[in-house]
């Protein structure tokens, strides 16, 4: 089967800053993907080339064997986005911003008005429908965003840090939601901070510091390869969390109190 996501040798500099250092990546369809790295480590910079909305300095990626430069319309049909900062039209209603969003992937208007009233069913935002999105909380804003990604079915949906800023009830409703979209053969590739979530939902993990690729395999894969440089057995059970810092070369050691607050 073809990978759903194939990145070779992807590069994305910033004047003298690499952000994405020569990243060599291979995502399978149907996987639920971790994307994993400290702040500034290049995550979000990798999610905007797949995406297009930044072009790559040197190298090339793939979504489902559509190139995101030279094929890039393709590419797009292909997948939703979710961003960290949502970038939605404030002045609109939701059925309002669904039926855009429909529009621009070509939908017909009954597929439009259909998908867009389950979507808001599902969200619990079907009562919101005269509302502005500007009034909307931020949880709200999430599941708008993450409704608008789905309209048109993609085949490969992206999320950048889906679960902050959401409570409880909505963090459930995303997790029970994109469970059900990854048992159909959507391949999710998520970026998030709170490794709790990741540990539960991905089978796979990529980890990514100072822009250049540390890790990439299933966590069970990831445990053994810590396993034998570290602690035997005892490192084969580490939490995702442990891991993590392990391949960021972070330890959980406590620094010093401030001393003004001694």
């Amino acid at each position: 089967m073809e990978p759903a996501i194939v990145t070779t040798q992807l590069t994305r500099a910033f004047g003298e800053h690499l952000a994405v250092d020569r990243l060599d990546l291979e995502v399978e369809a149907g996987l639920f993907f971790g994307f994993l790295g400290p702040n500034g480590a290049g995550k979000s910079t990798t999610i905007k080339m797949l995406t297009g909305l930044l072009d790559p300095s040197s190298g090339s990626a793939s979504i489902l064997g559509h190139d995101v430069v030279r094929d890039h319309v393709e590419a797009k049909r292909c997948i939703g986005v979710v961003p960290e900062d949502l970038a939605l039209f404030d002045r609109l209603t939701a059925p309002e911003y669904l039926t855009f969003v429909g529009r621009m992937y070509g939908l017909a208007p009954a597929d439009i008005g259909s998908r867009s009233d389950e979507l808001l069913e599902w969200m619990d935002l079907h009562e919101q429908g005269r509302k502005l999105i500007v009034d909307y909380s931020h949880g709200m804003k999430k599941k708008l965003a993450l409704a608008a990604a789905l309209i048109h079915r993609p085949r490969v949906l992206f999320l950048d840090e889906p679960f902050e800023g959401i409570d409880a009830v909505a963090s459930r409703q995303v997790r029970d939601l994109l469970g059900s979209l990854q048992q159909g053969g959507v391949t999710i590739f998520l970026t998030s901070h709170i490794l709790e979530i990741v540990e539960r939902l991905c089978s796979h993990v990529a980890v990514i510091d100072g822009g250049r690729l540390v890790a990439q395999g299933s966590l069970d894969e990831l445990r053994r390869g810590i396993a034998s440089d570290d602690a035997g057995e005892q490192a084969a059970g580490r939490p995702l969390e442990e891991l993590f810092l392990s391949l960021v070369g972070k330890d959980d050691t406590p620094k010093s109190s401030l001393s003004w607050l001694q």
